[in-house]
């Protein structure tokens, strides 16, 4: 779907002759949420949610991530990247432990490197089989054995999946053809004279990007930690004292989501700074990679949370409600929850189990077939992979869960 749209934007940017700006559909994504919001304040509730839940929950874990694997990447020396490139039988292990790390980060590294090139088509089933999301979070904080458990669980599915994908498949399996298709996008940095070759930005432009990108570093730290306390369901208002009566975990949260999809949109689709030497990487260009890739992830993260959003306000009912069925068929049904992209559903399906409504081979059968938000960004860059790689991940899903069913429940 997201091919044949860009296709169609394409075919009338040709037919129209109209000049069209390299991040016009970005700006039109913005024009759109603003379009939306201003309908009614019940709409524009429901896009600052959005909006909001996309920064706090995901854009704030999706930087940590990042941030920790590119200075683990600088500090030793080591290219995850060129490394599975040169180890296929590595790529699967690498790429579960990565996905298997709370949060959706370690899956929106490996899936990017696919679609340059450096991970085979079984990394990114790996990776999405051992990815809880955030789930992750609510779980190890509630009952860390079990979420210790669901991890070493989805590193080992992940793995042996992976390497059974690889056998089948061959690693370029479903690879965009263009690669020039790159969720990286240029921001504060990166198009200093020296660094890409590219033309340096005006004085202004200079000023701008360089506050912008300030700002971000700085929302990031306090945001992170607001983020988890979300994660493990804490009223985190009450941390700002006499002003809790006002939401600012809201309004932070859409502050620092609105200033992610602004910095993206104004952004350009250049990214020669993913291509310069390890050695020559340095806390500039890593804080650059960090919030280029944070704000990308966002942005669709913001649409697929606002798509789910309308969806429940149209039909008034939400996952829970999924649930009441007959037994047997309620891990069947948190398998099919875990094809939802995002960490909502997920985090909705934990809350379950914690509070008893669910059996924990539904826990079981969530937590290998979903996804959590790495699956926005997957859909992007690569859909038809995303997809696949989606529903392979049903299969150890739906032999774990039932193996435990009709074992032990």
């Amino acid at each position: 779907m997201t091919e044949l749209v860009l296709k169609v934007g394409r075919q009338a940017r040709d037919w129209t002759g109209i000049s069209w700006p390299t991040n016009g559909s970005r700006l039109l994504l913005l024009l759109a949420l603003t379009a939306i919001a201003a309908i009614s304040p019940e709409l524009r509730e429901i896009v600052f949610k959005a909006i909001s839940d996309a920064y706090l929950q995901v854009a704030v874990f999706v930087a940590t991530t990042l941030a920790l694997v590119y200075t683990f990447e600088k500090s030793f020396g080591l290219d995850l990247a060129k490394t599975m490139a040169i180890r296929p039988n590595l790529q699967a292990p690498i790429a579960a432990f990565l996905g298997a790390l709370p949060g959706c980060g370690g899956a929106i590294i490996v899936v990017t490197n696919y679609s340059r090139g450096h991970v085979s088509f079984g990394g990114v089933v790996a990776v999405l089989i051992a990815t809880m999301g955030d789930a992750a979070f609510l779980l190890i904080a509630r009952e860390p054995k079990t979420g210790l458990m669901l991890m070493a669980l989805g590193f080992i599915m992940g793995t042996l999946s992976g390497w059974v994908i690889d056998y089948i498949h061959k690693p370029d399996f479903l690879r965009p053809k263009n690669n020039d298709v790159n969720p990286v996008t240029a921001l504060p940095g990166a198009n200093r004279p020296g660094l890409n070759g590219s033309t340096p930005d005006t004085p202004w432009e200079g000023i701008i990007k360089y506050l912008a990108s300030r700002t971000w570093i700085l929302l990031a730290a306090p945001a992170a930690l607001i983020g988890l306390g979300i994660a493990m369901q804490l009223n985190t208002d009450a941390l700002f004292g006499s002003i809790s009566y006002m939401e600012p975990t809201h309004w932070l949260g859409v502050l620092g989501g609105v200033l992610c999809l602004l910095m993206w949109a104004w952004s350009s689709h250049e990214n020669a700074h993913h291509n310069i030497p390890l050695e020559k990487i340095g806390r500039s260009t890593i804080a650059v990679r960090v919030i280029k890739d944070t704000n990308f992830v966002t942005s669709w993260v913001v649409v697929g949370f606002l798509v789910f959003e309308l969806a429940v306000h149209i039909n008034g009912s939400g996952i829970d409600q999924w649930f009441k069925v007959w037994a047997p068929f309620v891990p069947l049904v948190a398998i099919l929850v875990g094809f939802i992209p995002g960490c909502g559903p997920q985090i909705i399906t934990t809350t379950l189990y914690l509070a008893g409504t669910i059996p924990l081979s539904a826990q079981l059968g969530n937590a290998i077939s979903n996804d959590g938000d790495a699956l926005f960004p997957a859909l992007a860059i690569a859909p038809r992979a995303a997809i696949i790689a989606t529903l392979y991940s049903a299969i150890p899903a739906l032999i774990v869960a039932y193996s435990f069913y009709f074992m032990f429940e």
